[in-house]
């Protein structure tokens, strides 16, 4: 079998610029393996490359995804890691060669995981990126510890609700914003006071609870203004933690004057950390948070629900019923 069928982008714009077609599956490489895609998930990065926000990074047409679960179906002659069958999870490269919408992924074995065995894989798909960006921000970026406090904006998002139960799997005390609308399914990942963004001022309601300390880590993952106004309720020698692709705020001098710590994320790929959210999601520690899924040949319907607004979690594209 030489041939797969894939979702190629032909041009920047609106979703309907995906196509379906039928490409060559990617040659493989003595350090890589070859995984039959089950499933794979919708993340904003997608969207945003398939817009043209980064064109300089893409060359079209491409195939783009950054999520795969799957079955390892063959393995280059220097793998000694994996065998054929092994169900395993990961997040190809962004802006890589070629994406994880196709029934067929080439990876370097060095980024690829077992995947938990306690997940289909429809369920394993929402983790890698989505997983493996909350761990950056707050373990291997924020530092974050037991008993420290967390403010998570946008607690019902892809990343959010991930970092909402991986905070509290850490030990911290867990200030998370959200619609009102959300309120309870924040509560029940583990957040200990949610807030309102609608209707009450994030920055009031840390400063009145937390006795006007602040917090010592914020997660953002809404840009605009959120830095900026975050920087007012981190403690001294705190710590900020973005994922959003924004300009840099005018002035930082509250961070200067505070000793802050800021960090914009961009989540490489490596098995360790994947390994790790593998060890508390077989524990329960984590669970998998899916708004809904599509067929992979629904990405159109897909792409669109996301930029919709209002998701819960992660939507999950499956190439095969499992």
């Amino acid at each position: 079998m030489e041939s797969m069928k894939a979702v190629v982008l032909t041009a920047f714009g609106d979703a309907e610029k995906f196509e379906i077609q039928t490409v060559p599956i990617p040659t493989l490489k003595a350090n890589q393996v070859l995984v039959r895609v089950c499933a794979t998930s919708i993340n904003p990065v997608d969207y945003q490359t398939r817009r043209g926000d980064y064109k300089e990074l893409v060359r079209l047409p491409a195939i783009i995804g950054v999520d795969v679960s799957g079955v390892i179906e063959a393995i280059g002659e220097a793998v000694t890691d994996f065998k054929v069958g092994d169900n395993v999870y990961y997040s190809p490269q962004i802006f890589g060669e070629f994406g994880s919408y196709a029934q067929y992924h080439v990876a370097d074995a060095a980024i690829v995981a077992l995947k938990p065995a306690n997940l289909s894989h429809i369920e394993a798909a929402s983790f890698p990126l989505a997983g493996g960006t909350a761990w950056d921000c707050l373990v291997t970026r924020g530092n974050l510890q037991v008993g420290e406090t967390v403010l998570i904006h946008a607690g019902a998002g892809g990343v959010g609700s991930i970092a909402v139960q991986l905070a509290k799997a850490i030990g911290a005390y867990v200030f998370a914003t959200c619609s009102s609308r959300n309120r309870d399914f924040v509560t029940e990942l583990g957040a200990d006071r949610v807030i309102d963004y609608k209707n009450e001022d994030y920055v009031e309601v840390i400063r009145q609870e937390t006795n006007g300390l602040g917090v010592d880590l914020v997660l953002d993952t809404i840009g605009g203004e959120t830095i900026q106004r975050s920087l007012d309720i981190i403690r001294p020698f705190g710590r900020l933690t973005s994922i959003v692709d924004i300009a840099i705020p005018q002035s930082l001098l509250e961070a200067w004057g505070k000793n802050l710590t800021i960090h914009f994320v961009f989540s490489p790929q490596y098995r360790a950390k994947l390994e790790a959210l593998t060890k508390l999601i077989e524990r329960h520690q984590l669970r998998p948070v899916i708004d809904s899924v599509f067929s992979w040949d629904q990405v159109v319907l897909a792409h669109q629900r996301l930029e919709q607004g209002g998701t819960r979690g992660k939507i999950v594209l499956k190439f095969t019923e499992n």
